[in-house]
């Protein structure tokens, strides 16, 4: 029988520094329904430590950024790399790296930087993110918008996934209208309403306000938004929230019925796919075969030969989108150098910890004679006799090797030594 041990309740701390109301509150209340503005004396902290201005700089002087790490957009129009971007010279001949002096030139002329993927490549945003996605359950992206005095970077729209808006310096004036869409789905961009948008974004809106330095805005997507910058250079991170739907769910369930033999069937040779009526036995068919597969899945019929493999339906949407997310997230980042030295210095002292936001079951094998470890990527087995310090590990916290239960000093560093190879611990 398969034993899985199980996280217990995560604090917030991510979240909290975002919103002016509490995690609950913000999840029954905001979450998908609609826009929180927090002002910074509300908020627990400035986001001071998460980018800057002269972040912003560095990064696009020094960092050696290439597209799509970086675009520009001038009154509503997204420029041409080649206007920002030239080979880096010797040892760095490609050709759409960043550069600095195009970029200024831009942006003197009133262009809006954006820097895209903060989550990748700037280290305090790259923790910070990992850190909201362990709170949301969805993953994220990060952008800056960096906008010079009185210029306006996109037109009113809105985006296919939530938003958080962090102020980081100067300040913007946003609009925030209601959704002519809502709750758009990724294949549904604001484009394909482009006239409903404009039109909204003429009537009176539902927030009219100026963003100063630590203020945070919470916008579900489909939202329709505008910003210019007011007296002097503005930088704002916008956090992405790709959130899952229960269109997701759907898809899960679909994905599931390639098991269903019935329906992986070839279709008439010679049918003509013009002719509705040529169709429409195959189309019932079809329908019966899904209905049946799907009643198997919630317990409503016995099954039989078009039905699916005798499981659960939230056991198949569990699995479907735990491999999906974490595809999509990457958990704490791991330092090679670094841990082959400790792996080689390992003793009774020597402190471990589960690797942050990995995402991880783990169980113990039918015939009981290992407990493994799975990740998106890997299994990793270890005898039985490793059970209650994995579990131990997985529950969280630092942990000196010779305190991990049920095992002696040298069977503790050899299961350390493991599973900090694997990427799954990491020292402390």
């Amino acid at each position: 029988m398969t034993s899985v041990f199980e996280r217990g309740p995560v604090a917030r701390p991510a979240l909290s520094r975002c919103i002016s109301v509490a995690p609950a509150e913000f999840d029954r209340e905001f979450w998908g329904r609609g826009p929180l503005l927090s002002r910074a004396e509300t908020l627990p902290e400035s986001f001071d430590d998460l980018i800057t201005e002269a972040a912003v700089d560095e990064l696009v002087s020094e960092r050696g950024l290439r597209t799509p790490f970086i675009r520009m957009a001038h009154e509503g129009s997204v420029l041409s790399p080649a206007a920002y971007t030239a080979p880096g010279g010797f040892g760095a001949e490609v050709g759409d790296q960043v550069s600095s002096e195009k970029v200024l030139a831009e942006f003197a002329a009133g262009a809006t930087i954006v820097l895209q993927g903060l989550h990748r490549t700037w280290p305090p945003l790259i923790d910070f993110t990992r850190r909201l996605v362990d709170d949301l359950g969805h993953p994220i992206q990060v952008n800056a918008y960096i906008t010079p005095a009185s210029s306006r970077g996109f037109d009113p729209h809105y985006d296919v996934h939530d938003v958080f808006v962090l102020q980081i310096a100067g300040e913007k004036h946003w609009r925030i209208h209601a959704p002519v869409h809502p709750d758009p789905l990724r294949d549904q961009p604001w484009g394909d309403h482009r006239d409903a948008v404009a039109e909204a974004a003429t009537h009176e809106p539902v927030i009219d306000a100026v963003f100063r330095p630590g203020d945070a805005l919470y916008l579900p997507r489909g939202w329709i938004h505008s910003a210019e910058a007011l007296g002097g250079t503005s930088v704002h991170l916008t956090i992405g929230v790709a959130a899952y739907t229960r269109a997701d769910v759907v898809q899960a369930l679909i994905a599931s019925l390639s098991d269903v033999a019935a329906l992986r069937s070839s279709l008439p040779a010679g049918l003509d796919f013009s002719d509705p009526e040529a169709l429409r036995p195959v189309v019932d068919e079809t329908l019966a075969a899904m209905q049946e597969a799907f009643g198997a899945l919630s317990g409503q019929t016995s099954g039989g030969a078009g039905a699916l493999p005798s499981t659960d339906a939230a056991v198949t949407v569990s699995q479907r989108l735990a491999s999906r997310f974490a595809s999509a997230t990457r958990p704490e980042p791991v330092s090679p150098l670094a841990t082959v030295d400790f792996i080689a210095a390992l003793d009774a002292g020597s402190r471990v910890r589960w690797r942050g936001s990995l995402h991880a079951s783990v169980e113990l094998s039918t015939d009981g004679d290992s407990v493994r470890i799975r990740t998106s990527t890997k299994t990793v087995s270890l005898p039985a006799e490793a059970a209650d310090a994995v579990r131990r590990l997985h529950d969280g916290g630092v942990v000196a090797l010779a305190d991990l239960p049920g095992l002696d000093l040298a069977s503790a560093i050899v299961v350390a030594r493991r599973l900090l190879r694997e990427g799954i611990l990491v020292p402390a």
